[in-house]
């Protein structure tokens, strides 16, 4: 296919450049050229055009001849790109939701009918979490009979002495001045940012985290497509912990803008490369626990099911021994968001989140990134057998 890249930061150029490695003719755009050579590398052939997120006219015209447009930049741009792929009669992707028009559900949906009539597909929310998160919770899924609950916990830290930016600045400051969403007795409401303290073990070398609510997009689209009592997402990690003393210490919010040294700008492989060297940056882990709870019906018995899913993403050591100098949130996200460009759906219409592809290329995808040094393991336990007596609670 020909794609065409919109945001070539830490994201958006190592998806360039997979991409690119599986064939396809891909060129990228960006409102700092400059600054997306750094990321592409100066050996990189990809070609980078100047090009304003905001201006649709500006991303017609960058996209122009492109069969797919994805979105690498902030999400409050989705709108817009999504616009210009149906200029353009081109299929759609992006990594997020801003959740603009309506607070409980990704705001791309209302583009469905305009992408059908264009016999055009966008797939939205296609990175590591979301993404990845939303297939393996419809994986657990359907192993059950029924959905009690379900349960994300992430992972995100840097062992590094100044706050150093996995995601770019503009998509953590808007994490972090966001209310989370939680679904609890089949409806949707708000929760308290950094509310519901929690300890949770997520698999060895971490162990032990404290995790709190967080802003994240998986809770907006799975309740709608699996049936469910209950949801919620929940961040824990240095970085994350950094984030929830500035909340308490009344040093975050929407109104103080985003404090350019508290949010830095998102390092290019250079500049981490220079870090690790200074030692001043050490390692870095990024990691993803999945939990759904439901019944599981037997002929004799019925039982009451956990299913587990641990992700553990390459740390930034083993990223480097791969040659590369890039942060394990924005590889996660890149290698995941590819192979869904790699089994993309040009046979359906509409809009689609990951949970809503077919089953074979849900399988494909969690059986690709495994290929990439990510490491996702599966568990089953019962929790407790129902007997014909037994009240469901």
């Amino acid at each position: 296919m020909r794609i065409f890249v919109l945001g070539a930061g830490a994201t958006g150029s190592l998806l360039a450049q997979l991409l690119e490695r599986q064939g396809h003719d891909v060129w990228c755009g960006d409102r700092d050229p400059e600054r997306a050579r750094r990321f592409l590398g100066r050996k990189s052939t990809i070609a980078v055009t100047q090009v304003n997120a905001r201006n649709l006219a500006g991303v017609v015209r960058s996209a122009r001849g492109c069969q797919l447009i994805v979105n690498a930049t902030a999400s409050v741009f989705n709108q817009i790109v999504m616009r210009a792929a149906l200029r353009l009669r081109a299929h759609y992707v992006d990594l997020s939701s801003h959740l603009t028009r309506n607070p409980f559900r990704s705001e791309q949906f209302a583009f469905a009918k305009r992408f059908e009539a264009k016999n055009r597909v966008a797939l939205i929310n296609a990175g590591a979490a979301p993404g990845l998160t939303n297939l393996l919770v419809k994986r657990a899924a359907e192993s059950l009979d029924e959905v009690e609950s379900v349960q994300i916990r992430l992972y995100e830290s840097s062992e590094s002495a100044d706050p150093i930016s996995q995601w770019s600045p503009e998509m953590t400051f808007d994490e972090a001045i966001s209310n989370p969403r939680v679904y609890r007795d089949g409806k949707f409401v708000m929760g308290k940012r950094f509310a519901e303290l929690e300890k949770f073990r997520f698999p060895d070398p971490i162990g032990y985290a404290n995790v709190v609510l967080a802003a994240q997009d998986e809770v907006t689209t799975l309740p709608y497509y699996i049936p469910m009592r209950n949801m919620d997402a929940k961040i824990g990690g240095n970085e994350f912990d950094r984030l929830r003393r500035w909340y308490k210490q009344g040093k975050l919010s929407k109104s103080r803008g985003m404090q350019k040294e508290k949010f830095p700008q998102t390092s290019s492989p250079r500049m981490i490369a220079r870090l690790i060297r200074q030692g001043v940056l050490q390692n870095a882990r990024f990691a993803a626990a999945v939990m759904v709870s439901g019944i599981k019906r037997g002929k004799k018995e019925d039982q009451r099911l956990l299913v587990r899913t641990d992700c553990a993403f390459p740390t930034l050591y083993q990223i480097r021994q791969q040659g590369r100098f890039t942060t394990p949130v924005a590889y996660a996200t890149a290698h995941v968001a590819a192979l869904f460009i790699k089994f993309f759906p040009r046979d359906l219409t509409g809009v689609f989140a990951p949970e809503m592809l077919p089953v074979e290329m849900r399988r494909a995808i969690v059986a690709g990134i495994r290929a990439h040094s990510v490491r996702i393991t599966h568990k089953t336990t019962v929790v407790r057998r129902l007997g014909e007596d037994d009240e469901e609670i």
